[in-house]
C-alpha cells in the first residue's frame, strides 16, 4: 500500500519540483507572437526549459547515486504513477476551465478545448503553456531515463533496442526545450485555449504515452539491432526532425526576420496588403511539411523497439497522425478565413497539404 501511495503521489511531487525550478531558475524574456485579446499587447515569456531540463536530470542521477530513489523507480511505480498524474491532469482541467466565462460551445467541448486562450501569473513568471509543455518533456525525459536504468538493472547491460529508443526519445525532448522560443509561433500558441487537451494531454498524456514504445521493451533482454538497422532508423529519424525542425525555424526567421534567408534560401512570398505568405522552402513542398516530419520521427521511434510486431510502439506515430490530419484541416480552415484569396493562391501553388505527391 505505501509503495502504491507513494508511486501514485510521485508525479504530483516531481510537478513541483519541477515547477520550483521552472520559477526560481534564471531565464530569459522573449517577446511572442500572440498578442493579449483584450490589450493587444504582444505576450512575453520567460524562458529556461533547457536549464530545467539539466537539473532535473541531476537531481534524478543524485537521488540514485545517493540510494535515496532508485533509478528505475519511475517504472517500478509507473502504473501508479500514471493513476497519480492522471487525476492530476483531470483536476488542473477543470481548475483552468471552471473559472472562466463561457465562450458559446457546450461544457464538454469547453472542457476539452478550454475557455481561456493565454493565461499568466500576474508577474509573467509562468505562463500555463510554457508550464504544462515543459512538465510534459521533463517528466518524459525522466521516464525515459528510468525505464532505461531498468533494462540496466536487469540485464546487467542496456539493450541496442532500448539504448536507441531512449536516445531518439531524449533528442526529441531536448530538441523541443532548446528551440522553446521558436514553438512561441506553433499552432498551440496561437490557436489553442487551455483545457482538457492541453492540461490533460501534457500533464498525462504527453510523459507516459510519448514512452509507450519504452514501456513495451524495458523488461525485454533482446533484441540487439544490428548496427545497420539502427543507423537506418536513426537517420529515418534525423529525416524528420529536418523536415520538422526545419519548417518551424523557417517560419520563426519569417516571422522574426522577414528578409533573412534561412540555409541559404531566400524567403519568396505572396502578399495582399498588409497579409504575406511565405511559398517557397520547406513550405513550398507541403502547406504543413512539418507535421509529415513529426509522423516520421514518431515511425523512428516504434521502429527502433527491435519489435516491429508490438502493436503498442505503433500507437504512437498513429496518434500523431490522429492529431495533425484533423489539425492541418482546422488551420487550412483558419487561415482561409484569416488571408481569404491569398490562401487560395497559396493552396494553388503548393498543392499538397502534408504528404508530397500523396495528401
Amino acid at each position: 500500500m505505501i509503495i502504491k501511495l507513494t508511486g501514485f503521489f510521485t508525479p504530483w511531487i516531481l510537478y513541483a519540483v519541477i515547477t520550483a525550478l521552472y520559477y526560481f531558475l534564471p531565464g530569459r524574456w522573449i517577446r511572442g507572437y500572440v498578442r493579449h485579446s483584450q490589450t493587444g499587447e504582444v505576450l512575453k515569456y520567460r524562458l529556461n526549459g533547457i536549464l530545467v531540463l539539466l537539473v532535473s536530470i541531476l537531481l534524478w542521477f543524485i537521488s540514485g547515486y545517493l540510494g535515496w530513489v532508485a533509478y528505475d523507480w519511475l517504472y517500478i511505480i509507473r502504473w501508479y504513477s500514471l493513476a497519480g498524474a492522471f487525476t492530476l491532469g483531470l483536476i488542473f482541467s477543470f481548475l483552468i476551465v471552471l473559472p472562466y466565462p463561457s465562450t458559446g460551445r457546450t461544457f464538454i467541448a469547453e472542457l476539452f478545448f478550454g475557455r481561456v486562450e493565454n493565461p499568466q501569473t500576474r508577474n509573467k513568471k509562468i505562463d500555463a503553456k510554457i508550464w504544462l509543455y515543459l512538465i510534459g518533456a521533463v517528466m518524459l525525459q525522466l521516464n525515459v531515463l528510468s525505464f532505461a536504468a531498468h533494462n540496466y538493472l536487469v540485464y546487467g547491460k542496456i539493450s541496442s533496442a532500448v539504448f536507441l529508443c531512449s536516445s531518439l526519445l531524449t533528442y526529441f525532448v531536448c530538441d523541443y526545450l532548446s528551440f522553446e522560443k521558436v514553438h512561441l509561433f506553433t499552432y498551440d500558441f496561437f490557436a489553442e485555449r487551455v483545457g482538457l487537451k492541453l492540461g490533460w494531454g501534457c500533464l498525462t498524456f504527453y510523459p507516459y504515452f510519448y514512452s509507450i514504445a519504452l514501456w513495451a521493451i524495458a523488461d525485454i533482454q533482446k533484441p540487439d539491432i544490428p548496427v545497420w538497422l539502427s543507423v537506418c532508423y536513426a537517420l529515418l529519424f534525423l529525416s524528420g526532425w529536418m523536415l520538422s525542425r526545419g519548417a518551424n525555424m523557417q517560419k520563426y526567421y519569417f516571422k522574426t526576420q522577414p528578409e533573412k534567408p534561412f540555409l541559404g534560401i531566400k524567403p519568396q512570398v505572396i502578399s495582399e496588403g498588409n497579409k504575406t505568405l511565405l511559398v517557397n522552402g520547406f513550405w513550398g513542398v507541403s502547406r504543413h511539411i512539418n507535421y509529415l516530419g513529426e509522423i516520421l520521427m514518431g515511425v523512428a521511434i516504434a521502429l527502433s523497439t527491435g519489435y516491429p510486431v508490438i502493436y503498442w510502439a505503433w500507437l504512437y506515430p498513429i496518434y500523431y497522425i490522429a492529431l495533425l490530419v484533423p489539425r492541418q484541416i482546422d488551420d487550412d480552415k483558419r487561415c482561409s478565413l484569416k488571408y481569404g484569396n491569398l490562401w487560395k493562391e497559396y493552396s494553388t501553388k503548393v498543392k499538397y497539404r502534408i504528404i508530397p505527391c500523396i495528401y
